[in-house]
């Protein structure tokens, strides 16, 4: 499916605009929740050409521990696993919000799964009003995102049935 993404140039605004109705494509009618992100970041990513792209999900680990796993991905490794309310993903998660991060290094408790990462943005995936993933977005320049990357991510999350 991948070959049928029709990449657009054009503003950011246009860009999310020309891709969102391609994802709701690739998600109509799949039930399995791996598939649909895994489609989902690799669309972001051909899209954006972004450095990382990818999702965590909240997982239960055998001492009854929540915390966030590695999902589908599109990007170098990845860290596996992160705590609530650690790094960027940890915050957004205990948070329940989206946060934008200029310039990484400067985000107390940041973790370095990169060292090209400069700019990040979590979204935070909510089921019945609880968050139970992230998207995670990593750019290789600083100040990379905006408010306009916070509307349309935070729409195109709202159409994973997580």
């Amino acid at each position: 499916m991948a070959e049928d993404l029709q990449i657009h140039k054009g503003t950011k605004e246009e860009q999310y605009q020309a891709i969102i109705p391609q994802i709701k494509w690739l998600l109509e009618g799949e039930t399995d929740s791996i598939a649909n992100m895994a489609n989902v970041a690799a669309a972001l990513k051909e899209q954006f050409g972004w450095l990382w792209v990818g999702f965590y999900m909240v997982k239960t680990d055998s001492g009854n521990i929540e915390e966030l796993v590695l999902a589908p991905f599109q990007g170098p490794v990845a860290c596996t696993r992160i705590k609530k309310g650690r790094g960027v993903c940890g915050s957004s998660w205990a948070a329940a919000k989206t946060l934008i991060v200029p310039d990484v290094e400067k985000f107390p408790g940041h973790i370095a799964c990169s060292s090209l990462s400069k700019s990040e943005i979590v979204v935070p995936v909510f089921r019945n009003e609880k968050v139970v993933a992230v998207l995670d977005v990593d750019s290789d320049a600083y100040d990379q995102f905006d408010e306009t990357d916070q509307l349309y991510l935070e729409l195109i999350t709202a159409l994973l049935q997580l």
